[in-house]
């Protein structure tokens, strides 16, 4: 059995405090746990056992990774299963020294299973909670199925307008995902209206398979606060100033990109050519039991495969606290954290 020996830098940074900003919880449902639940809730899966659904993890691109997605999401019924996905998500983070995480859900999920939007949010909410108590802060985005349609949106927006309520220490915001070929941003843009009138904040995906017009539309018509993703700004110099200039975050995904065939080689990614441009990148893990990697995962890969600097990773890790929902305070402490670190383990 050989061990890896870390570079310095490598260390130093799978050591330090920090947040992510692009997980959707979903996505990090592990086949054990899918097998689990599945004999819990009596659910039959495709897949005859863990081995065959892992394999079954060779993507050619969103939608073939979607198929599957939404094949593990059917285990989930009942609150106990969000409660222990989400706990699984959890060690998984204080593992990796996140200490502030805004994590994705998708309703309409479950809500065509039958499943109310009411059961999957306390069942998340509960882990939140206990994580909370372990040094792990949390937001939480309800996100929309973009392939559905903006009625169906809508629909689900009013059903869990109670729950922005209920939870409005954890719930926060809207964002926009699934599939983004031929389903741009302006076609939600009524009830993105809807969430920035009630005071929410908004996310987008943009710019992963999509144009960088999808990436304008997220911003001029939808009116986010950060575009997730957004790798293909790069294609647009004038796209790329102006995230720069507005430090408009973007949600970077290295390894899921690279699981996607968004591009062949993490060499070739823009991660590193958009943060010289000088734009608020951040690494986050998307759906890490899909995409084979956490979150210090995708960070190491990155680290080796743009040959990134000390001063480089340090931003990246800020910018992350930075485009944080969180009070000025907040942020202020997090960063003092990361400061702290990052002098001690020079």
């Amino acid at each position: 059995m050989t061990t890896t020996t870390l570079s310095p830098l490598a260390q130093k940074t799978k050591d330090a405090p920090k947040a992510e900003l692009h997980i959707h919880i979903e996505g990090s449902l592990e086949p054990e746990l899918i097998f689990r639940l599945a004999e819990r809730n009596g659910v039959k899966l495709a897949y005859d056992s863990i081995e065959a659904l892992r394999a079954a993890y060779a993507f050619t691109d969103l939608q073939s990774f979607l198929d599957i997605y939404y094949a593990g999401a059917s285990v989930l019924l009942k609150e106990e299963d969000f409660y222990d996905m989400t706990m699984a998500y959890v060690e998984r983070a204080l593992a990796d020294n996140v200490v502030h995480t805004e994590i994705f859900f998708d309703p309409q999920t479950h809500t065509e299973r039958g499943v109310p939007i009411a059961t999957v949010v306390a069942g998340i909410e509960r882990a939140l909670a206990e994580a909370e108590q372990r040094g792990l802060t949390s937001k939480l985005i309800l996100c929309f199925l973009r392939h559905l349609s903006e009625d169906d949106a809508l629909a689900t927006f009013d059903a869990a307008l109670p729950l922005f309520d209920q939870y409005a220490h954890r719930l926060i915001g809207v964002g926009l995902d699934s599939s983004e070929r031929g389903h741009p941003p302006s076609k939600f843009e009524r009830v993105f209206a809807k969430a920035r009138a009630k005071g929410l904040k908004l996310v987008a995906h943009a710019g992963e398979e999509g144009p960088p017009s999808y990436i304008y539309e997220a911003l001029d018509l939808l009116k986010v606060d950060r575009v997730d993703h957004g790798v293909r700004s790069i294609e647009d110099p004038a796209l790329v100033t102006r995230l720069a200039d507005t430090r408009v975050a973007l949600t970077v995904c290295p390894l899921s990109n690279l699981k996607l065939c968004v591009f062949d080689d993490l060499t070739k990614h823009t991660l590193k050519a958009l943060l010289d441009e000088g734009v608020a990148v951040t690494v986050n893990s998307d759906d890490p039991a899909y995409f084979g990697g956490y979150v210090n995962e995708n960070y190491l890969a990155t680290i080796e495969a743009l040959r990134l600097g000390d001063d480089e990773v340090y931003t990246i890790i800020r910018n992350g606290f930075e485009a944080s929902f969180v009070t000025p305070a907040e942020r202020d402490a997090m960063i003092d954290r990361l400061d702290a670190h990052w002098r001690a383990s020079a």
